[in-house]
């Protein structure tokens, strides 16, 4: 192992080593008003649960250690952005955007939902959904809402929103539930893994800008995560079709092309094209891969199994209704096929939080305080 990457390590572990996988209460005043959240499965907290669709999650034992039980969040107890929120001062968690009543919109809302891309089409094998663009207009639905209680005074509302945190997780099931996915999706025909990715930032970039339109003005902007070594891949490909022995390539190749352009994206967005707003980029992709190579560290002694699954790695077919998961959840890196269980949702919020190690230009609390 080279120096710079045992240096790299020592400091990526003083990030995260010895910080209890609990979130400490929530301070008297939230950090921000309102927290906004787009994204898929890995954030959605029960917005599907109505839909006709196999992307949902509202049955034992997914939310097994979560204090309301199960809610539709696909994993044992709290997403990336539960812990995020509590850590930001957020008394409650906020509430998906389909259960949202009167002025409790004031304080946020989750527009997130499984198998949602940035392609409308995306997912569109699992059933309903709600698009990234279909979120976006949920949103711009609600601003309208907001602005009754602003009795109609658009620069106040304008002024409040500033001050809210926007959180947008997008891009794992255009590649998983999309261009990896030939026998129902052309787009692996049409394009390229560079092309593909330069297709999804033309439309991401739309998106966050109708946002900015809307009122956004700090919004978190993450990466794609390691998917290539989910239980989901591990068990598909069996360790035959990469050169590693362990994940697939092919798809975490195309994942770096889609990342680095985004990580660009956030760049130009912050000089200047959107006045007035600042963009952090978390790099999922780095996170989750140091999390299972360095998972000792963090307490996991499983990292390519799901806890609760069917088949090899527990991810051949997903946690099943009432099927009896693993007995000990924080020993676990991945919860089901697809997802991580609440420890490591809440590593990562943490390590986002209040370090750069894979926040970029910036971190959580520093865009917090802006």
């Amino acid at each position: 192992m080279g120096i710079l990457r045992c240096i790299l390590l020592v400091s990526l572990s003083l990030v995260l080593f010895g910080l209890k996988t609990t979130v400490s209460q929530p301070q008297q005043q939230a950090q921000v008003p309102c927290l906004f959240i787009f994204g898929d499965s890995l954030v959605d907290n029960g917005n599907n649960n109505r839909l006709l669709s196999l992307a949902r999650a509202n049955y034992r034992p997914y939310g097994i250690d979560f204090p309301q039980g199960t809610t539709g969040r696909f994993t044992n107890g709290r997403t990336y952005v539960d812990a995020l929120a509590q850590i930001l001062g957020f008394r409650n968690y906020i509430p998906p955007y389909s259960r949202i009543r009167g002025q409790a919109i004031l304080r946020g809302a989750n527009f997130a939902s499984g198998a949602a891309g940035i392609r409308d089409e995306t997912g569109d094998n699992l059933g309903a959904h709600t698009s990234m663009n279909q979120q976006v207009e949920l949103y711009t639905s609600a601003v309208q809402q907001m602005l009754r209680y602003f009795r109609g005074d658009t620069n106040e509302l304008q002024r409040y929103l500033s001050r809210c945190i926007f959180y947008s997780g997008m891009g794992s099931n255009d590649y998983l539930n999309n261009y990896f996915m030939p026998d129902f999706y052309s787009t692996s025909t049409n394009f390229n893994d560079k092309t593909f990715a330069q297709s999804l930032i033309n439309n991401y970039t739309q998106q966050l800008t109708r946002l900015y339109q809307f009122g956004a003005r700090k919004v978190i902007v993450t990466g794609v995560g390691q998917i290539g070594c989910i239980p989901y891949q591990l068990a598909r490909y069996n360790n035959r079709n990469n050169s590693t022995g362990r994940c697939n390539d092919k798809i975490n190749n195309a994942i770096v092309v889609f990342n680095s352009q985004v990580k660009k994206l956030v760049d130009r967005l912050n000089k200047g094209q959107l006045k007035g707003a600042k963009f952090v980029y978390l790099d999922s992709y780095k996170s989750t891969y140091d999390l299972a190579v360095n998972g000792a560290t963090y307490g996991f002694e499983v990292v390519d199994k799901g806890c609760c699954g069917v088949g090899r790695n527990n991810g051949q077919i997903t946690c099943l209704p009432l099927q009896t998961p693993c007995p000990d959840r924080t020993k676990y890196l991945f919860w089901d096929a697809f997802h991580p269980t609440e420890t490591a949702n809440i590593l990562l919020a943490k390590s986002n939080f209040n370090s750069r190690a894979y926040a970029y230009p910036i971190n959580i609390q520093e865009l917090a305080n802006i």
